[in-house]
């Protein structure tokens, strides 16, 4: 009996290979190493062509989209990013896949919660973080503008699919979709603020020194570098984390 069970097992076995039947999707492992691979080669675009000058990149973006399991619009705001950066802080050599990793993290590509990315790079609803009050396990910021306007602890949340802290928008933000605002909200405005911030705090980022202090300023934890190390470098390779 248990012979035969075998044999039946092996043959169930051998025709679902030969159908194809119930195969595993067989994905090529994640590298190793710090700073994770740049990824596929941004093609050229006009980086100062009037309005949303990424959707440029539709094509590009839209080859890769589902192996990446990222929205076609989100990988063009990534792309458009890390060629401004090319251009105007070449000493960077910021990939938009570090810019992809960072955005899985934090909000999926802009999905946490039931967002989702319109034709025009905006997030909708807008993402927010937990309330920085610190509670246990949570940072404590408060809001000092609001805070002295009501006399009472304004605590922040962090915005958009990037999750910048409203300070750090403020000093940081960009508009990069040509409509004439720095939207946290707009996943265009986010990604090139996101690139101009790890470049202007990690330097080369082609280095492993360089990659490390950048992730490290943008979120001061260890195991979120590991993470967003990890799914940067599997879209690196042309996969999905």
């Amino acid at each position: 009996m248990p012979a035969t069970r075998v044999g039946v097992f092996a043959l169930v076995a051998a025709l679902l290979v030969l159908c194809g039947c119930g195969a595993v999707e067989q994905l090529p492992p994640i590298p190793d190493g710090t700073p994770p691979g740049p990824g596929a080669v941004i093609p050229a675009i006009a980086l100062d062509a009037p309005g949303r000058t990424a959707a440029q990149l539709h094509g590009w973006a839209a080859d890769r989209s589902d192996a990446l399991n990222v929205p076609v619009i989100a990988l063009e705001a990534y792309g458009y990013a890390a060629a401004v950066l090319a251009r105007s802080r070449p000493d960077c050599g910021i990939g938009w896949t570090t810019l992809a990793g960072i955005a899985n993290v934090e909000s999926r590509h802009g999905s946490h919660g039931g967002a989702h990315i319109q034709a025009d790079g905006l997030v909708t609803p807008p993402i927010r973080g937990v309330l920085l009050d610190g509670s246990p396990g949570v940072a404590r910021i408060l809001d000092a503008e609001a805070t002295a306007r009501t006399g009472g602890p304004v605590y922040v949340r962090a915005m958009g699919p990037f999750q910048f802290l409203p300070e750090t928008w403020q000093h940081w933000g960009v508009d990069a979709n040509g409509d004439g605002v720095a939207d946290p909200d707009s996943i265009d405005d986010a990604a090139l603020t996101a690139a101009r911030y790890l470049c202007a705090s990690g330097g080369n980022l082609t280095t492993a020194a360089g990659w490390q202090r950048a992730l490290l300023t943008y979120n001061q934890s260890a195991a979120y570098m590991a993470e967003v190390r990890r799914d940067a470098a599997a879209y690196g390779i042309g996969r999905h984390p």
